[in-house]
């Protein structure tokens, strides 16, 4: 038994959960790009424009913590998670660009109990993150580990 907000019987096929938005800042994808991604694109502003990309871009692995962090503080860090399996696609749309205000959504595609553990669940679910035009920048689907608030009532 959890108790906080999110558990497994909470993620009903269907729903929908808002993701808060967030803008990205030049100089934290800079720091990001410089440790783990240093393609110019990333790095400095003129080569981002002279690249297909139109302007300083985040590295794709920045954007996938960018969409992590915001799906932690909408319902993650409140949640009963163990953890997820892995992600089974990850795709980037559209190029997150310095000063971009991200929204996004997370959608309940299936869940399961385990037959192995009773008291965890699988939840499967879409994400999409916006930008501040209503453009698709990215999109995920995977699946994540949650608790069961009542294991012996597993739907």
């Amino acid at each position: 038994m959890t108790d906080k907000t999110w558990a497994y019987e909470d993620f009903e096929v269907g729903k929908v959960i808002d993701l808060p938005p967030r803008t990205v800042d030049a100089a934290e994808m800079v720091e990001f790009a410089a440790e783990f991604d240093p393609q110019p694109m990333h790095l400095d502003e003129e080569a981002g424009k002279a690249s297909i990309l139109g302007g300083l871009a985040a590295s794709g692995l920045f954007t996938a913590g960018i969409f992590m962090r915001m799906m932690c503080d909408a319902y993650l860090l409140d949640s009963s998670s163990q953890g997820s399996p892995g992600v089974d696609m990850l795709n980037f749309r559209k190029p997150l660009l310095a000063g971009d205000t991200l929204t996004g959504r997370t959608t309940v595609l299936s869940r399961r109990v385990s037959s192995s553990r009773p008291g965890l669940g699988f939840v499967s679910v879409r994400h999409e993150l916006f930008n501040q035009h209503g453009e698709l920048v990215c999109e995920m689907t995977n699946t994540g580990m949650f608790l069961l608030r009542n294991p012996g009532a597993a739907a």
